[in-house]
């Protein structure tokens, strides 16, 4: 048992440690001694540290075999998810109800006058194509999209491109996920 806390403190004892991908060691060092020096990483720093042992702490064999013979596990298994392609007809769909809800929100402000359809139309355009490129479902709605609509409001001398992302990016978190998982149910019945 002690010989596995140690492990979690340096790489010299993986045996025990779930971290290493190395092979494990044939022995484990000797822990009769009374002190031991062993340097590990934390913090975004090395550390060094003495441990004392007593002699009592000599690793069991069943301890060295589990650990020999345990297949190592994958900490993290997110790069092995691949998350679904865009779905064209649900691009158009969702794009039809955010162009909707966002030329009601933005009507109701002032700042926008003769420029709203142009606001709505940038913003819309943006949204659909992000759909249709990158969207795969709940995990990949990506703020990128709605810093381009305000950028790009801006950049084209039209008022509220700021407000107009927020009422965006709000919208979307609200109904696109859910969208999709609705829209996607209805395939798997």
């Amino acid at each position: 048992m002690a010989s596995c806390s140690k492990a979690l403190f340096s790489s010299k004892l993986d045996k025990c440690s779930p971290f290493s991908s190395r092979p494990p060691l044939s022995l484990l060092p000797n822990l009769s001694s009374s002190f031991s020096s062993t340097t590990f990483f934390a913090f975004g720093q090395l550390k060094e540290i003495s441990l004392r042992y007593s002699s009592d702490l000599q690793p069991s064999s069943s301890i060295i075999i589990k650990a020999q013979t345990q297949p190592r596990r994958h900490i993290c298994r997110a790069a092995e998810y691949k998350f679904p392609d865009p779905i064209p007809e649900f691009a158009v769909a969702e794009t039809e109800k955010f162009k909707t809800h966002l030329s009601k929100k933005l009507t109701k402000k002032d700042i926008y006058g003769d420029s709203l359809e142009e606001v709505v139309g940038i913003c819309t355009e943006i949204f659909s194509t992000f759909l249709h490129a990158e969207y795969g479902g709940p995990g990949t709605l990506l703020v990128t999209p709605f810093i381009d609509m305000a950028d790009t409001v801006n950049e084209q001398g039209l008022p509220g491109g700021p407000e107009a992302a927020r009422v965006a990016v709000k919208w979307a978190q609200a109904h696109v996920d859910n969208d999709w998982k609705e829209w996607t149910s209805g395939d798997s019945n």
